[in-house]
């Protein structure tokens, strides 16, 4: 039976840093990914990114992928169904196949958050949209709102301006709760009309989007909705194996990206850390395979 030293389920930022510093460390790692890159891949512009001025989403995710790879982590697209435990050995198994490991790293991320308005369901890829780097270029020269009030809003919205006539921001409370930078470029740019204080009461069109009612009684007529609300943790196969959770169903670490099952680590937005960014998550995800590689070391692993 083969044994890894490190199971890592999640190929975004967090969980790429994790496979390659625990590759560093000389431990034997697979990781799992069914988005190769992550949700980093969606995005349009990255500007926060420690020594890197500005680069891609995309880029950004494929060259993680790269350097894990390079580093020695064998990689597998594979979606994980189950997690166990049995004796000192993990097991996680795909439809496919079956794993074993001396610790395992859940870096599952999150997916995004659904509005629940009616039409949403009806016209999901017909319109509605989580995703403006993947869509956004299907609606040159038309009028599309996105609906949100956070930073990830204000970014869709300004890389949405670069296709679209006309971009409606729809803002639940009185404020967009933009990075400075953002929230200046979003006030300032012509194409862009945020609408505070409003919410979707329904998507509505025939084959694809028409347009929007609001809760205010307004209509936008439009033909594309971008939303960008927030994300739920992915955190079932933590569940599986008894890790603790708060009340959002987001993983509990300490500053060592423990869990509270011994052996198990978690590490980027399926965790409770409060501040979530990509180089937070690639920081929890090496903290989480330097002390796996003790608790293997001191497992009489090494």
């Amino acid at each position: 039976m083969e044994v890894y030293d490190m199971l890592i389920i999640g190929g975004g930022c967090a969980g790429l840093s994790a496979g390659m510093y625990a590759a560093r460390l000389n431990l034997k790692t697979i990781l799992f990914a069914e988005l190769p890159g992550g949700l980093i891949t969606t995005t349009h512009t990255v500007e926060n990114w420690p020594g890197i001025i500005s680069t891609s989403g995309p880029d950004l995710g494929s060259s993680l992928w790269a350097h894990a790879k390079a580093s020695g982590v064998l990689m597998k697209s594979e979606t994980i169904k189950t997690v166990e435990k049995q004796g000192d050995i993990f097991i996680v198994k795909s439809s496919r196949n079956e794993y074993h490991g001396k610790t395992v790293v859940f870096a599952t991320g999150s997916i995004h958050r659904h509005l629940g308005a009616p039409g949403e369901e009806e016209f999901k890829n017909k319109g509605v949209s989580y995703c403006a780097l993947c869509d956004g270029a299907f609606y040159k020269e038309k009028v599309v709102a996105i609906v949100g009030g956070g930073d990830s809003a204000a970014k869709e919205a300004l890389f949405l301006a670069q296709h679209a006539s006309k971009v409606y921001v729809i803002v639940r409370k009185d404020i967009l709760r933009a990075e400075p930078a953002n929230h200046k470029l979003v006030m300032n740019q012509p194409k862009i009309e945020v609408l505070f204080q409003e919410e979707v009461a329904e998507i509505f069109g025939t084959e694809s989007v028409e347009g929007v009612r609001l809760k205010s009684g307004k209509q936008l007529n439009l033909q594309g909705v971008f939303v960008a609300i927030g994300q739920i943790p992915s955190t079932d196969l933590a569940v599986q194996i008894g890790a603790s959770l708060n009340d959002k169903k987001e993983i509990l670490i300490n500053r060592h990206s423990e869990t509270s099952v011994p052996g198990v680590y978690a590490c980027g937005d399926c965790t409770d850390t409060e501040f979530k960014q990509a180089i937070t998550g690639s920081a929890e995800g090496v903290t989480a395979a330097y002390y796996g590689f003790e608790y293997v070391k001191g497992a009489g692993g090494f």
